[in-house]
């Protein structure tokens, strides 16, 4: 009796020094709440009332006989309460409806979900853990994060999600806390934490604050025993408490008691601090003033189980103060107990029904006062949505963590000077990784079974990327280097340029004694698949590196540091609802493809498709040719026939002209002293880009080495084998006289001009640009734009003559000749004058996937500026990207093609700006820019294999109607 007048004492003071404080549970129509509260409490019986204080642990994964178990719980003994655990979403909202089915009152349904669903769920989205979390200085998106799981939890029928983790994480060693804190600081912790909590709980989801008093100093796991912490009280004021003290105020609705030993707060070193009526009651409720629901943690857990008997445990856990028994065993026994206990008066019914009436509270703060059953349709798909990626994303990126740039390696630039190497540490997978980079430049990645062997092999190279990749598996996986690789590391920094990139906690730095020779280092925290792609975005400069870092790495990186890198403007890579486009009607482009490769207009393809510089399509589509054998992967390359004029010829022409060297109002004399006294001496340069100055569409120079009845290949013109005379390679096996290139610049001279004024697209204007930019620069076209386009943008899958750097079978043929060369074509030229000029033409010879193709008219668009260099004036691609002659109805600009001026002539979808322009190729090629809605569109396909009369391609418009879909893509603003 002496114990129950003690508790009535007790909980008469709290309850009058909490009614001061803010009741985090109480509704906006408290009136209503209380009512059916009231309504619900009033009629209960003691046997209903104890059970609402269990909240019991249930599974989706396991057979019938432990769901037969939950249902007994909920029908004979009440329980009030289910925290699901592993299983999957369908299954557990099935059983989640029937438990609610026959429980009298409306279940309350736990879970934990602290990087979302995932944690506990298959099939369901995952989220970055809350130590990659806490770098990132944008609090907006960690409340943007806590409504996304709010939103999760809503739809799946949860009620209190238990997170997040507000414990501060001080202690490197913690082995159960670590990557789920947000860090060391303790206003960086609260601001996380506050910012999530105001986020979950806005969708309706009571947010839970853990593992009170604070468990982030410690090197034990509750979960296996008992963690000391021996801290004063002041040292618990100034550190573990500074979060809770925070969020109670900011409106939190339940917290979680831990089980811990700190002897400031509780004498009895055997009792955890979750059964401790000094810490729930006194400290938590009373001084704190907390008036949230009070959770235990996990009473299975060694940390309390070790303490007593289960049904002891429970009824200790009451006592203390806690409203909700988390995973309680032995509920029969406890019920027994804990009756007992009511009926010798060590435990008082009001104390009982003060926690009954918070839980009810609790319930209809959630919505179960109109409970409605989850719907099944589309629950799937709700619970991993685009959103909820483009989030992800920004998440990731935005935590991204520079903490050393010496001599600003980062982001790397001057692609033209960097040999790069990777090489890989730690035990998880990095292709993600590995795969991005090469989107950027030329990655080898470089392995040895010995230290000796790989530095022997990395001297070659002048930049080498180390990757350490640890498991992603949950955030309690190993994050150390082994003494191997840390030698390594230390060996290979003595001997090139590193940048370190780590995929997994920050603290793994700490083992590393001398960072001098590791010239730059990046914190990526976990080793996703998107973590992987976006740190190798930020490494070229694509993004920005923001984060800051969440704990102390020693003395040398102190939380909070992190630099700021610079925003190259390359291409970004990620989905398209991250820049404005629509998934789902990109998706149209699959039915498209499905008909252009049933339908034989080419045996395959690759699709880019970027926006405002990001691309949100890189896919290939089909196969090398139609017997379907080799498919058509991303990096292969295709001969892109006429875009080779404003590949590689036109920025060539846009250089020479900043450099006076070629202006557009030059006349051909002038820039090809040759044709001084021809029919073609004033033709000016601008005439020939616009394809006014009447020039013959083609001259077919092939049939003048050919016999004119059998058109087989002269023997003076052609040998099988090369030599001094025949060194002009056609093809393989085939040799042209290496003089006869001045054959072909006399037959253009002699040739007759067009008589009729006006456009005629014509090829052999551009012969004449190669001729003149060589003439000038003292250089081959194909080492001209290789040198100063291709290789220091990074575009090392472009260019001419790609046997000589390829391998045949990254190729992908292109037409099987029967009139000239008569072999199959595959990395040689398919255009015939192309062809006798050894490859190399101003008007075709260029090979490149889609991906470097897009990187070029990606700089047209930026105006001439790519990857943290400027190659070309605004102005100068201002010029060329204007119609001259627009009044005679040309549609063409210098070099560019437009849209059409004539309806019926169809040069594009008809669905995009007058400001855009691109070009198409003979091949199946097509690519376009739009500096209105900031498209890019590439398109590649051998569409003349297996010949050229296979034009089914270009008469059905299929790549203007891709073009069209593209557009239409466009989420309106």
């Amino acid at each position: 009796m002496k114990k129950n007048l003690c508790w009535l004492f007790l909980s008469s003071f709290i309850f009058s020094s909490v009614a001061q404080k803010k009741d985090p549970l109480r509704t906006a129509d408290f009136q209503a709440q209380e009512i059916w509260v009231d309504s619900i409490a009033n009629r209960m019986s003691v046997e209903e009332k104890i059970g609402q204080l269990f909240m019991v642990q249930a599974y989706s994964n396991l057979e019938s006989e432990h769901q037969e178990f939950i249902t007994e719980m909920i029908a004979k003994y009440h329980v009030g309460g289910v925290i699901f655990m592993q299983g999957t979403p369908k299954k557990q909202a099935l059983l989640n409806n029937g438990y609610q089915a026959i429980s009298k009152i409306p279940l309350l349904i736990g879970f934990d979900g602290e990087w979302g669903l995932d944690m506990r769920l298959k099939n369901t989205y995952r989220f970055p853990w809350n130590m990659t979390l806490g770098a990132i200085q944008n609090n907006a998106l960690i409340e943007k994060f806590g409504r996304h799981l709010g939103q999760h939890a809503k739809r799946i029928g949860i009620h209190v999600n238990f997170a997040p983790v507000i414990d501060i994480n001080v202690n490197p060693e913690n082995p159960i806390i670590g990557n789920r804190s947000f860090g060391e600081n303790k206003v960086n912790v609260t601001e996380k934490a506050i910012a999530f909590i105001k986020g979950m709980q806005g969708e309706g989801v009571l947010a839970n604050g853990k593992h009170f008093p604070g468990h982030g100093d410690t090197a034990a796991d509750s979960h296996h025993m008992l963690p000391l912490l021996n801290f004063s009280r002041a040292r618990l004021d100034s550190i573990e408490l500074y979060p809770f003290k925070k969020t109670f105020e900011a409106g939190l609705t339940s917290v979680m008691t831990a089980h811990l030993n700190i002897p400031s707060l509780e004498p009895d070193v055997n009792l955890p601090t979750s059964l401790s009526k000094n810490v729930v009651s006194n400290l938590l409720q009373e001084q704190l003033g907390f008036r949230g629901l009070i959770i235990t943690d996990g009473l299975n857990m060694k940390g309390a189980s070790n303490y007593a008997n289960s049904a002891a445990i429970n009824l200790a856990a009451i006592i203390a103060g806690n409203d909700l028994l988390l995973i309680p065993q032995e509920i029969p026994a406890s019920i027994a107990l804990i009756k007992e206990a009511l009926n010798s008066g060590s435990l008082s019914q009001e104390r009982i029904d003060f926690s009954v009436r918070k839980i009810l509270k609790a319930k209809y703060w959630a919505g179960l006062q109109k409970y409605q059953p989850i719907i099944l349709a589309n629950l799937i798909e709700d619970l991993n949505r685009k959103e909820d990626e483009v989030l992800h994303r920004e998440l990731v990126k935005n935590s991204l963590t520079l903490i050393k740039n010496t001599r600003a390696i980062f982001p790397v630039r001057n692609l033209d000077k960097q040999k790069i190497a990777y090489v890989k540490l730690g035990d998880a997978e990095n292709d993600a990784h590995v795969n991005m980079l090469r989107n950027y430049a030329e990655i080898t990645v470089i392995s040895d079974d010995n230290l000796k062997g790989l530095i022997q092999k990395l001297k070659p190279y002048n930049l080498v990327v180390i990757g350490f990749h640890k498991s992603n598996a949950h955030p309690w996986k190993s994050y150390k280097f082994t003494k191997e690789e840390l030698s390594w590391l230390q060996g290979i920094s003595k001997k090139n340029k590193v940048i370190l990139e780590v995929f997994t906690s920050p603290y793994s730095l700490l083992q590393i004694k001398n960072f001098k020779n590791i010239e730059g280092i990046v914190v990526s925290y976990q080793n996703s698949k998107l973590a992987q792609e976006l740190s190798a975005q930020l490494l070229f400069g694509a993004i920005e590196s923001k984060g800051k870092l969440p704990v102390s790495i020693g003395a040398t990186f102190k939380e909070g540091f992190g630099i700021t890198s610079t925003d190259l403007k390359r291409f970004q890579y990620t989905i398209p609802e991250a820049a404005g486009m629509s998934t789902q009607k990109l998706a149209l482009l699959d039915k498209i493809a499905d008909t252009i490769i049933s339908e034989g207009m080419a045996p395959g393809f690759q699709i880019l498709v970027a926006r405002n510089g990001k691309v949100v399509l890189q896919k290939s589509f089909g196969y090398h040719t139609q017997d379907k054998i080799k498919k058509v992967r991303n990096t292969d390359l295709y001969d892109v026939a006429s875009l080779t004029k404003i590949l590689a010829t036109l920025p060539l022409l846009m250089q020479a002209e900043e450099e006076h060297r070629i202006s557009v109002t030059d006349q051909l004399a002038d820039i090809l002293p040759f044709f001084k006294n021809t029919n073609k001496a004033e033709l000016t340069v601008k005439e020939m880009l616009s394809h006014t100055a009447k020039l013959k569409a083609w001259i077919p120079f092939y049939k003048a080495t050919q016999d004119s009845i059998t058109g087989e290949n002269l023997s003076n013109y052609y040998r099988t084998e090369k030599s001094k005379e025949f060194r002009t390679k056609v093809t393989e096996n085939l040799f042209l006289k290496s003089n006869y290139k001045d054959s072909i610049y006399k037959q253009i001279a002699l040739a007759d001009q067009r008589e009729e004024a006006g456009y005629k697209y014509s090829d052999l204007g551009y012969y004449l640009f190669k001729q003149a930019l060589e003439n000038s620069y003292k250089k081959a076209l194909n080492i001209l734009v290789d040198v100063k386009f291709y290789k220091p943008l990074g575009a090392h899958r472009i260019g001419y003559l790609p046997l000589e750097r390829f391998d045949k079978q990254e190729i992908v043929p292109t037409e099987k000749d029967t009139y000239y060369r008569h072999q199959l074509l595959q990395g040689d030229v398919h255009d015939m004058g192309a062809a006798m000029l050894g490859g190399v033409g101003g008007h075709a010879g260029i090979f490149a996937n889609a991906n470097d193709v897009g990187k070029i008219m990606q700089l047209y668009l930026q105006k001439g500026f790519y990857g943290g260099r400027r190659y070309l004036k605004a102005e100068t691609i201002d010029k060329f990207n204007h119609r001259y002659f627009s009044d005679d109805k040309v549609r063409r600009g210098l070099g560019f093609d437009k849209p059409q001026l004539d309806p019926k002539v169809m040069a594009t979808c008809g669905c995009v700006s007058d400001e855009s322009f691109g070009h198409s190729g003979f091949t199946g090629t097509y690519t376009w820019a739009d500096p209105k809605s900031g498209l890019v569109y590439v398109f590649l396909s051998n569409r003349v294999y297996p010949n050229a009369e296979n034009r089914e391609l270009i008469a059905r418009n299929m790549r203007t109607k891709i073009q069209q879909v593209i557009q239409d893509a466009i989420i309106e603003e």
